[in-house]
């Protein structure tokens, strides 16, 4: 090897492991520890602010001359090696290994250990070194990533891999195996995360369990819905449930009952409607939540590709994405299964297979008449050609089902009232 490549070859690892130093320091700074060092050194103020409004730009243009300065010096070394070798293979491989062994060394754990151990220090050559770097060569590393998500299956990451989410998810999952962060915390702030990757048909109440109103109902009838639904938002259709016309809001319907009480029977829910907002079934959770929160929405009819209906979406559904399920303050912990009242009246779970309903009750169903259903609440849904709201009743041979109590944030139907009856009558809905 010439003295020229030596030098050249030193040169490039110890200037990679300046690199991986200030990668290591800057990774390492905190917001409240870089407002201090911008406090101490005004000058560095503009550079440290376009780092934290961007973190990702300024790390990856790092990663990008390090790893071109450790590949260069190994392509360097291994043809010196090659070159001067009557054993071309194992003149490789010898260069290999040692190239390993000292990359790791002086670029992997020395300096990273320097750049963790003084961040403070380090900040402001790192901060320096990586501003001048971001401005000649971020434009390529822009480029490269799209070419790597490009080839990439699945969905890539828009500021590449090798900084700010895959490593603070890393941090975090380590901050909770020592304890520092609570299993829950730490389940929120990947939930957090995971929004962007969310669609929103993922967390929508689909169609076949939303409710909602004609427009051609009176405000009676309205108030009289959202009592027994617990809903204080209703979606109000035209012809079908694919033409949403506007939400129904139960304080403005109560307010002008109170003030024309005249108004319950002779005025109409399409007169008082608020405009709907309509969103596509691919949009991302955390769009979505921005628009709610820009537009002081609580509320969206979701669509699909061909302009139907296909949910329902409020931002309480966001947030159990991110918190966990919202009980309702009615909850109870736990419904029993069975329940007799009297000797031909009991309360049952919905949730209660109806297979174990026919068994306990004598009863039989017939093969189309429990398709696709499971539950005793999904036999009631099924029946009514929509989701069942305290009061809604069907008949099956022997016995009416009643919807009786609706539970959690969504309103479902908890328990039915069974009665007796003394013969089988035909399917009623009782809305």
């Amino acid at each position: 090897m010439s003295l020229s490549t030596l030098f050249l070859v030193v040169f490039l690892l110890l200037f990679a492991g300046l690199l991986a130093g200030c990668e290591s320091a800057l990774t390492s700074l905190s917001r409240l520890l870089i407002e201090e060092l911008v406090e101490a050194y005004p000058k560095y103020k503009k550079r440290f602010d376009r780092f934290v409004e961007n973190p990702a730009r300024y790390l990856n243009v790092l990663l990008l001359v390090r790893k071109s300065c450790e590949l260069t010096a190994t392509a360097l070394v291994a043809t010196s090696f090659v070159e001067n070798a009557s054993n071309k293979s194992l003149a490789l491989a010898e260069a290999i290994i040692l190239m390993v062994a000292i990359s790791y060394v002086i670029v992997g754990v020395g300096p990273r250990t320097l750049g963790k151990q003084h961040a403070p220090k380090w900040s402001k050559p790192a901060i320096t070194t990586a501003y001048f770097l971001s401005q000649v060569l971020g434009p390529l590393t822009n480029l490269l990533i799209k070419i790597g998500n490009a080839i990439t299956p699945g969905k890539g990451f828009k500021s590449g891999p090798f900084s700010t989410e895959a490593e603070f998810r890393d941090l975090v999952d380590q901050a909770s195996e020592s304890g520092f962060v609570e299993e829950s915390e730490r389940e929120m702030i990947h939930s957090v995360f995971d929004l962007g990757e969310t669609m929103v048909r993922e967390l929508m109440i689909p169609r076949t369990e939303m409710v909602w109103i004609e427009s051609g109902k009176n405000l009676r009838q309205a108030l009289s819905l959202a009592l027994r639904s617990g809903f204080t938002r209703i979606p109000v259709i035209s012809e079908n449930l694919d033409n949403v016309v506007g939400i129904a809001y139960v304080k403005d319907l109560a307010k002008r009952v109170h003030e024309n009480r005249d108004a319950e029977q002779n005025e109409f829910v399409e007169e008082h409607l608020r405009k709907a907002t309509f969103i596509p079934e691919t949009k991302t959770a955390d769009e979505l939540l921005k628009q709610m929160q820009r537009d002081q929405i609580h509320m969206a009819v979701v669509v699909d590709e061909y302009g139907g209906t296909a949910g329902l979406i409020t931002i309480e559904d966001i947030l159990e994405e991110i918190v966990g399920e919202i009980a309702d303050e009615y909850d109870d912990d736990e419904t029993v299964e069975i329940e007799w009242l009297t000797e031909g009246k009991a309360r049952v779970s919905a949730r209660l297979h109806v297979e174990d309903f026919a068994e306990k009750f004598d009863t039989e169903f017939t093969p189309e008449e429990i398709e696709d259903v499971d539950s005793i609440g999904g036999l009631i849904a099924k029946h009514l050609g929509r989701i069942p709201i305290p009061g809604s009743t069907i008949t099956v041979p022997g016995w009416k089902l009643t919807a009786e109590r609706p539970a959690g944030r969504r309103h479902r139907i908890a328990t039915v009232l069974v009665e007796k009856i003394a013969e089988a009558s035909q399917i009623t809905d009782q809305l």
